[in-house]
């Protein structure tokens, strides 16, 4: 019975390596080892949580990612804003047009439909397909895949977006049609760059930040 114990257990052990298989922690709940200064510097950690402080600036993963499933937890403020920056190759020297942004904000409202400044949404590109945010003060659960051009995004359990870069033709207009401000086409964005959480002024919280790059 003793021996039989210690091998579940030991098979219990295995599995969780196996799951963790190819996972980089970003965010730890101890440190910004992973984060570029000077930005690292001024964003807190307080109780394991990566937390946003007046004037910390953006910050931005010292590697670069291509292809990669990115997995985290937000929590916001009412009316706060923040983003998520994916594949940008100069990190803060172009992160407007250099990057692709995921909306962080504070915008529950069960029975409203989401528009392209919401939080999940690319922002002024594509409204997330459903409202799946928490209510503010709650944890929000991201899982974004990002190969090649094909982006999807699940927020607490929902797919959201599932988006094709391609559709993005022209720079400054988004696929149906109406008008966005970015002066280049998505579908000719960077394949690789920096990932970047946003200092839009306004409160943020991050925690269990880890990401798996694909081949």
């Amino acid at each position: 019975m003793k021996r039989t114990i210690l091998c579940v257990a030991a098979l219990g052990m295995a599995m969780t390596g196996m799951a963790e298989e190819g996972w980089i922690t970003l965010f730890n709940g101890k440190d910004l080892s992973a984060w570029q200064e000077p930005a690292a510097a001024k964003w807190k950690v307080v109780d394991g949580v990566l937390t946003w402080e007046k004037d910390c600036g953006n910050l931005w993963t010292k590697e670069k990612f291509g292809d990669f499933v990115l997995d985290l937890e937000v929590k916001v403020d009412k009316g706060s804003n923040s983003g998520l920056f994916l594949r940008s190759p100069e990190g803060e020297k172009n992160w407007l047009n250099g990057s692709i942004e995921i909306q962080v904000s504070g915008s529950y409202g069960p029975d409203r439909k989401p528009g392209k400044h919401d939080m999940g949404a690319m922002y002024d590109c594509l409204a997330p397909s459903v409202a799946a945010e928490k209510p503010v003060g709650e944890w929000n659960h991201y899982v974004l895949t990002f190969k090649g051009n094909l982006l999807k995004i699940v927020l607490n359990d929902k797919t959201i977006i599932d988006a094709n870069l391609d559709d993005w033709k022209e720079a400054g207009k988004n696929p149906d049609g109406s008008k966005n401000k970015f002066n280049t086409a998505y579908k000719d964005m960077a394949k690789s760059g920096h990932l970047g959480l946003q200092d839009h002024g306004q409160t943020v919280w991050y925690r269990n930040i880890k990401i798996r790059p694909l081949k």
